[in-house]
């Protein structure tokens, strides 16, 4: 049996050279990201790191912040 580490309800902030560029946000499906100044859903992953590369192949470089 394996445990899952998945917690509900928690947000990472992306951030690049400019400032927040999106963020990540966990919830029972997954992990859920988001680019700032738009409302739209890019994709629910199934891990984090999944998750933060999607970001990362849409917006750079980034540094991500457990909000």
């Amino acid at each position: 049996m394996t445990m899952s580490t998945h917690v509900s309800g928690k947000t990472w902030v992306a951030f690049g050279p400019a400032g927040a560029v999106g963020s990540i946000h966990s919830r029972e499906d997954g992990y859920v990201v988001r680019l700032l100044k738009r409302d739209q859903e890019h994709g629910v992953y199934p891990t984090l790191e999944i998750a933060k590369s999607a970001l990362q192949g849409m917006a750079g470089d980034l540094e991500f912040r457990e909000h």
